[in-house]
């Protein structure tokens, strides 16, 4: 999908996806979503405006609604459901986007690969630049007709609390996290109440901004310098992690574009690692 050979070639461009407006084929998702503390909504958003035929993708209700964590990964029974309504079939081509690019987009990329689709990207610019660039937006919300998608669930991408546990105390992966510094180090609370500051012990920081420039993902080369000073061994196995496994998803991404296959993602994350007792929690930077 892209030409460049020092780009990802899961992200499209705005130009790219203006030229495809129309094309039944290309099913357009909006996978906004925001903390509280960002002052967005990003349903209002997409009602006021969004590109057209985009479905807006609500993370928080497809979702495992009884692991008592925040958008917990959707069971491919429930998944195939909600995204078989929304007219998307495995074999489509689905490009995510977000309000600032690479935010929130990457997770909805995620959710879709590990769950069978093959042709699935990311919108680089995400819709403010989308916006910026006069590109054209509606309020018409689309009718799809129902289609079916078949899940074939990739388990081995998805880390458990177990599998994260076994992985702080053998070292057997690498964990990289993707909270902001200060939530890393301790020196900032968490946005959510009742958690832990901190991050699990040997884990590597890689704050979600790093990968991006202006709202689009960085070229091959920035990635791996990004890893590279972070300590990252790219011939090693990662798990992803953050606050709720949603911006793990962008290092997942990172990752997947250098040709890194053996990362996995923590969807319980922090919410799930600093909630409990009995983890052991590290603070500073290492």
């Amino acid at each position: 999908m892209n030409n460049n050979e020092n780009k990802s070639a899961f992200v499209v461009s705005a130009d790219w996806l203006q030229q495809r407006l129309g094309d039944p084929s290309v099913k357009i998702l909006d996978a906004a979503w925001y903390l509280p503390a960002q002052n967005r909504d990003p349903k209002a958003e997409y009602e006021a405006a969004h590109i057209p035929g985009a479905i807006f993708f609500d993370q928080d209700a497809i979702a495992d609604h009884s692991s008592g964590l925040p958008h917990t990964l959707p069971s491919p029974q429930v998944f195939e459901q909600a995204v078989g309504a929304m007219g998307i079939g495995e074999n489509d081509t689905i490009v995510a986007y977000d309000g600032p690019g690479i935010l929130t987009a990457p997770r909805v990329w995620w959710m879709f690969r590990i769950m069978g689709a093959k042709h699935v990207f990311v919108l680089d610019g995400g819709m403010d630049g989308w916006k910026a660039e006069g590109r054209p937006t509606t309020r018409e919300i689309p009718n799809p007709t129902p289609r079916v998608f078949n899940a074939t669930f990739n388990a081995a991408a998805v880390t458990s609390f177990e599998g994260m546990k076994a992985i702080v105390e053998t070292r057997l992966a690498q964990i990289a996290d993707a909270r902001g510094a200060g939530r890393f180090t301790g020196e900032e609370p968490e946005p959510r109440a009742g958690l832990r500051s901190g991050h699990m012990p040997g884990a590597k920081s890689l704050p979600s901004g790093v990968f991006s420039e202006g709202g689009k993902l960085k070229d091959l080369d920035a990635l791996r310098q990004t890893f590279a000073g972070a300590g990252v061994d790219l011939t090693k196995p990662v798990v992803t992690t953050c606050g709720s496994g949603v911006t793990a998803a962008i290092i997942t991404l990172a990752l997947q574009s250098l040709g890194h296959t053996d990362n996995t993602l923590y969807d319980g994350s922090w919410s799930e690692w600093g909630g409990r007792p009995d983890t052991p929690v590290a603070t500073g930077r290492e």
